[in-house]
Parts: C-alpha cells; structure tokens; sequence
C-alpha cells in the first residue's frame, strides 16, 4: 500500500542525499512546499509541450522519462525509489518540454515546485546550496550516463546498469530498458544471455 511520508521527513531525505544540511526553520519552510503526488500507473506528472513546473523526487514507484523521433518512442531515463527526475531544460529554462514523464507503476512521487523552491532561495543562502546541489549532482549523473553511453559496450553498459540499479533491470519493460541502453531488444537479449551465463 502506498501511503505518504510527512513532509518533514521526506524534506530530510533530500537534504540527506545531497549532502546539504538546513536549520530548523529553513528545514520547515522547505518541507512546507514539498507536493505529494499519488499517480497510477500510465499517468503524466509532465507531458511534451508542456513547462516542467517541479523536480520530482520518486519515493516508491518506477518513473519514465521518454520523447518521440521517427515515430518511435525512445526511453531517455528510467528512476526508480529514491531516484529524481524532471525536465532538466524545460524546468531551469522555462520552456516547453520536449519529454513526456510517464509512470510505469503505482507511484508516489514529491513534487519540487520551481517558483516556490526559487522564492525559498531568494532568502535563504542554505536553499541556495540546496538547489546547486540537486543541479550538481544531476549534471554529473547525464555526464555519467552520456560517457556510458559513447564509450561502453552494450554489454558493459547492462552490466553497469545490474550493479548501480538492479531494481530498474528488474522491474522495468525490456523494451524500455534496451531504448535506455540505446540498443535494440535484439540485442539486449543476447547480452542477457551472455551475462546471466557468466554468473554461472
């Protein structure tokens, strides 16, 4: 059953996972504007064209971030519990989104609004630090995945993708997991087998 954290710890986790701490009333003033959100499976926090308002933080649920070209729908992210997403260019620009954010399961998910959360950091120097650490950390996580991505194999990057987030490997459809990967179901099938045969 999926029930909500209150707002306070939820707020503690953030700042947990992003090594920033906040004082009592900072704290509070951020857990104030926290959104809970529980969506059911195939429902859209953020559809293409529209303005990525918040930066989602995934505490139970499975997350995916897609867009359309040729006619095919390709997987650009996938998170999982304790993972964050949102439009990176459509939240810090302003702009239409040109991903659509999808939920694969029943999922409870914390919205970080963007007027509130920059209103926030207009007085406070430890929300300031805050947001430059969710930015940090998630440019270093697309450097991560675009360093994978040019210079891995396709069996290195399933691998990399079992040791650093099994539960995605285990939950998610393989066809999105092979778009994610950037390969084809073709081959994700036969790296599987090559993998899961070396395990034995």
């Amino acid at each position: 059953m999926l029930t909500f954290d209150k707002p306070r710890e939820i707020a503690l986790e953030i700042c947990n996972i992003h090594n920033v701490t906040l004082n009592n009333d900072n704290l509070k003033r951020f857990a104030d504007i926290i959104v809970p959100m529980k969506l059911i499976r195939g429902k859209h926090p953020v559809s293409e064209g529209e303005v990525c308002d918040y930066i989602f933080y995934v505490k139970q649920g499975l997350v995916l971030q897609t867009y359309e070209k040729n006619e095919a729908t390709i997987t650009e992210n996938i998170a999982c519990d304790g993972d964050f997403t949102f439009c990176v260019e459509s939240f810090f620009k302003r702009e239409p989104s040109k991903l659509t954010i999808t939920t694969l399961e029943p999922s409870i998910i914390y919205g970080l609004p963007h007027d509130k959360l920059y209103e926030l950091a207009h007085t406070s120097y430890e929300i300031c630090q805050l947001i430059f650490a969710i930015q940090q950390t998630t440019l270093f996580v697309l450097r991560h995945r675009a360093d994978a991505m040019r210079f891995e194999s396709a069996r290195d990057k399933y691998v990399r993708l079992i040791n650093e987030k099994p539960e995605i490997v285990r939950r998610a459809p393989m066809h999105n997991i092979a778009s994610f990967l950037q390969m084809t179901p073709e081959t994700l099938s036969r790296v599987r087998s090559t993998v899961n045969s070396e395990e034995f």
